[in-house]
């Protein structure tokens, strides 16, 4: 598929995602993700502004699904999603409920391999599952302990292994992120609000630096990586 940049709102506000969805879209993201922290604090709520707001954007809702896939995937749907991510270590019943609910819902399924034992089994099983993209992640408290892990433990192999499309996410910096296609990624996840160099970039007071950051990421992606982007 064609290389993709996806802007991940981990905000816990309405108010912020939106405030960052549109510096996003204005420096010409693809897609836009309620990020979990988004959804802890706002629910489905901020998934029906944000296709309010966007009403032609996809939308990823990352839910994070561990059971209940049906009612989650469904909810989300009938909010305005267009993508929901189900946990590659819940119950293969669960994810095959996420992907029944998708099917019906006519949306599409994201499955995160985090903490799998087997990461390349896991990609598989969920590929055979039916999901129709795989989350190469790397967790944000699992880096906590273990700084040097980073999706590239996994990725190649992963991308080996399914014939679906890949991202990865995790502990990568902007420059990384954006250098996924070469490695066989083409969904490009941006987390925001933006760090780079230990400093953190926020709407309300560095818009136009977001908005020039982003910018760049969308370029570097769509020629295929290998730019300079940010200074990690």
């Amino acid at each position: 598929m064609e290389p993709i940049v996806q802007i991940s709102l981990d905000v816990t506000t309405i108010e912020e995602a939106l405030e960052m969805a549109q510096v996003a879209v204005e420096a010409g993201v693809d897609w836009i993700e309620a990020g979990t922290p988004l959804l802890l604090g706002e629910g489905l709520h901020a998934v029906a502004a944000l296709r309010k707001a966007y009403p032609n954007h996809p939308i990823v809702a990352d839910l994070k699904t561990m059971d209940g896939g049906y009612l989650e995937a469904e909810m989300m749907a009938k909010a305005g999603a267009t993508h929901v991510v189900v946990m590659g270590v819940a119950h293969q019943a669960t994810i095959r409920a996420v992907v029944q609910a998708a099917r019906d819902y006519n949306i599409r399924v994201m499955g995160d391999i985090m903490a799998a034992p087997d990461p390349v089994a896991c990609a598989r099983m969920l590929e055979g599952n039916g999901v129709d993209f795989i989350i190469v992640h790397t967790g944000f408290d699992e880096r906590g302990e273990d700084p040097d892990r980073s999706p590239f433990d996994h990725l190649h192999d992963v991308v080996a292994a399914v014939s679906i499309p890949v991202q990865a996410v995790g502990g990568l910096t902007i420059a990384q992120a954006s250098d996924m296609p070469a490695h066989g990624a083409p969904l490009v996840v941006i987390g925001a609000p933006l760090v780079i160099d230990k400093q953190e970039f926020k709407p309300s007071t560095n818009r136009e630096q977001i908005k020039s950051i982003l910018e760049q990421v969308v370029e570097n992606v769509k020629r295929g990586g290998s730019g300079s982007v940010g200074h990690e």
